[in-house]
């Protein structure tokens, strides 16, 4: 009541809205009823920062089969691969995706994707969203069959069209552009920013590139752009000669002019921005037989739409191969590292596992990483990764390697009945070198064993044996088991 009127005082969050109302006639069952309608006020103001948080969702692509990743991929999808002793390659863009303040997640997964659902829904659990405003999520697409889409995912661009309804359905309504974003590289990235510079162009798609050398230039997908970054063509992998025609000028995205002579092609990261409509036609209409963004749909569609690019001048590593992941891995070690997984602005998350800290009884380690719940004694670790759970007995060497660890703990009292029963535990035995070597996890490797590839073999499947050569880097296969003194 207004103080001395008489009068009815509308509340202030219904001021300046309509309300219509209609006097029913007096009866029995209607006495001066009273009907409103009340326009709602948005619950998110236009241009803060939610609401373009809102706007934006984020597609990872969870890889198809992995075969060059392959054996570590054998019992897991791609991006559930071990990196870094604690943790998976998924969480690096799940944790820059967060850092970055988006906070609507679909994960697309088709092979052996039983690990990596079982990571998510431990690790990024938004619950009812409250932690991200009430709208956040994280949700796993899985490749199925429906009666219209009888065929597993095709490639990157026909697992997306698989679902293209999902990003018409009023869910997400307010989403105007979706981030496309690989689960198998290694880097820290500030998405929003990237999705800054698409809106500032008004573009219709924008690629994220890296500035390469020559060297590298024929290892990735190559693009030619104007004065104002815009693409005008593609190549796939040209090599020599046919490089001289795909040099640009790197300045006009932002590179040092001396830095710009040195690396003067642009190649594909293999992460794209769209605008939802515009993919969503591209998908259904334009393009219905395509099945990859990179080769096909993003080169055709750069003939009509404006694609502009994007430069990204920091470490990026794609994981797609043993020996990328190797070497990766390894770096991770060096000092200084050239990438951290842990940052206090923009940490990688990953599983919290409540593991007691690393034990390390009269041992010499350099250049390494020991993860949480690890037991070493006596041995020598140098520039090498040891994993979760792993264990090292006395007197063997681990060098230039990678020791996943383990999924689970072996009491003594289990170890010592093993061992009476003519059975290894898990873990690296007494006297053994391991070098050049990824050990998967759960791997039960005995005594005095020497896995060097001592004759320097490229390419071996020994699976009947429990290893795998890739490369000419050996894979102790998951939940292997290799007898005392093994010489490989």
């Amino acid at each position: 009541m207004l103080p001395g009127t008489g009068q009815l005082q509308r509340p202030k969050q219904l001021q300046g809205t309509q309300l219509q109302i209609c006097r029913r006639p007096t009866s029995r069952r209607h006495v001066n009823s009273v009907v409103r309608n009340v326009i709602e006020k948005p619950t998110v103001e236009s241009g803060s920062a939610r609401s373009v948080a809102t706007s934006i969702a984020a597609i990872i692509l969870g890889g198809g089969a992995g075969s060059r990743l392959y054996p570590l991929t054998k019992a897991r999808a791609k991006p559930a691969v071990p990196i870094g002793g604690a943790y998976r390659l998924i969480d690096v863009p799940m944790s820059n995706c967060i850092n970055s303040g988006i906070s609507k997640i679909y994960v697309l997964t088709q092979f052996n994707s039983t690990s990596l659902n079982r990571h998510l829904a431990r690790t990024y659990n938004f619950g009812s969203g409250v932690r991200f405003g009430g709208d956040g999520f994280v949700e796993v697409l899985a490749a199925t069959q429906t009666p219209t889409d009888k065929e597993w995912f095709q490639g990157t661009a026909d697992a997306v069209r698989q679902y293209a309804w999902l990003f018409e359905d009023i869910k997400n309504r307010p989403v105007k552009d979706l981030i496309i974003l690989s689960g198998d590289h290694l880097y820290r990235m500030d998405y929003m920013k990237f999705i800054e510079h698409h809106r500032a162009t008004d573009a219709d798609i924008t690629i994220g590139v890296l500035p390469v050398d020559r060297a590298k230039a024929s290892e990735f997908g190559v693009m030619k752009i104007d004065d104002e970054g815009r693409i005008k063509a593609f190549a796939e992998k040209p090599k020599g000669k046919a490089l001289d025609d795909w040099v640009v000028d790197t300045t006009v995205l932002g590179l040092e002019e001396s830095e710009a002579k040195e690396k003067p092609y642009i190649a594909s990261m293999g992460i794209y921005v769209f605008r939802k409509e515009l993919m969503v036609q591209l998908l259904k209409d334009t393009y219905p037989k395509s099945n990859d963004f990179g080769g096909e749909i993003i080169p055709a569609a750069a003939k009509d739409h404006k694609v502009m690019a994007y430069l990204f001048n920091d470490y990026w590593e794609d994981i797609g191969t043993i020996k990328s992941f190797f070497e990766a891995n390894l770096a991770l070690a060096q000092q200084p590292p050239r990438f951290e997984f842990y940052d206090p602005q923009q940490p990688i998350y990953t599983s919290p596992r409540f593991l007691p800290p690393a034990k390390i009884v009269k041992s010499k380690i350099s250049d390494a990483i020991v993860s949480h719940g690890a037991y070493l004694e006596e041995c020598t670790v140098d520039n090498a990764i040891v994993g979760l759970r792993a264990r090292i007995d006395k007197g063997a060497i681990i060098r230039d390697a990678m020791v996943m660890g383990a999924d689970y703990y072996e009491s003594e009292e289990q170890r010592s009945q093993m061992f009476a029963a003519g059975r290894l535990p898990i873990g690296i035995g007494a006297g053994t070198v391991i070098s050049n070597t990824i050990v998967d996890k759960n791997a039960r490797i005995g005594k005095n064993c020497q896995i060097v590839n001592k004759e320097g073999v490229e390419e071996a499947n020994r699976e009947g044996e429990g290893f795998y050569i890739r490369s000419g880097i050996v894979t102790v296969l998951r939940n292997a088991e290799v007898a005392d003194g093994t010489v490989l």
